[in-house]
């Protein structure tokens, strides 16, 4: 009887131990609820920029301040299925999965949901216990909706040292407020995402040329920018990035 008892009460803890393992974790997180409401006053990015560099330069703006191209371009760029996956890009994730497994050089597979979770929560750490963490978190943003997404997003990016969100970007780079971005200057801002730190419009790389032509490109692709524009836009931005 008591072994009985001793197996049944084994098979329970086998079952119940993970699970409340799980939910401990799950509450832990953040939650992104009052982000609904509220803008965040300072992000995990930015606090573990802070600590080497004192300067912030940072306006928060409506998502209806912010140019088209500029949303376009980041969308194009950083995650084209943006509208239509949860949080988490699975084609992205398999694509990374099996080039990891071939031994190739493994393409960015985050998603700009899961790019604001590590922005505002997580900072430039990096293991696999935060991207763990990263997926979850995802999920939890996408409950305010993509438009919110992409207008946090779009203010706590980095784009520069010291230099954080698409108003602030712009006025440093170009002159001039978020809202009044050209198509190339767009495409001169999304391409340096990846590197926001390394790619100056002011310095030009041949890796930030590249890029903006690349994402220039993109917004011909998706039928955004007649081909004729383009023309003049890739000109435009030649003179930008002398």
């Amino acid at each position: 009887m008591r072994r009985r008892a001793l197996r049944r009460f084994r098979v329970w803890f086998a079952v119940l131990a993970p699970l409340a393992l799980i939910g401990a974790f799950w509450l832990s997180l953040p939650s992104a609820e009052p982000l609904q409401r509220a803008n965040p006053s300072t992000t995990a990015l930015i606090e573990s920029r802070f600590a080497r560099n004192h300067r912030r330069n940072q306006h928060w703006v409506r998502l209806s301040e912010i140019s088209p191209w500029l949303k376009q371009a980041v969308v194009n760029s950083e995650d084209a299925r943006f509208f239509q996956h949860h949080g988490v890009d699975v084609v992205e994730t398999g694509v990374a999965i099996e080039q990891a497994w071939e031994g190739e050089r493994v393409r960015g597979a985050s998603t700009i949901t899961q790019q604001l979770a590590k922005n505002l929560w997580l900072g430039d750490q990096r293991s696999v216990w935060r991207k763990v963490r990263e997926y979850f978190l995802a999920r939890r943003l996408e409950t305010l909706g993509k438009d919110r997404i992409l207008e946090l997003y779009l203010n706590v990016a980095e784009w520069g040292n010291g230099i954080y969100g698409a108003d602030a970007a712009s006025r440093v780079w170009f002159g001039r407020p978020a809202s009044d971005l050209l198509p190339e200057e767009a495409a001169v801002l999304a391409a340096m995402l990846p590197a926001p730190r390394k790619r100056n419009p002011r310095h030009p790389s041949d890796a930030l040329r590249k890029r903006a032509a690349e994402v220039l490109d993109l917004f011909v692709v998706y039928k955004q920018l007649a081909p004729a524009d383009a023309v003049d836009a890739r000109s435009r931005m030649q003179g930008l990035l002398r």
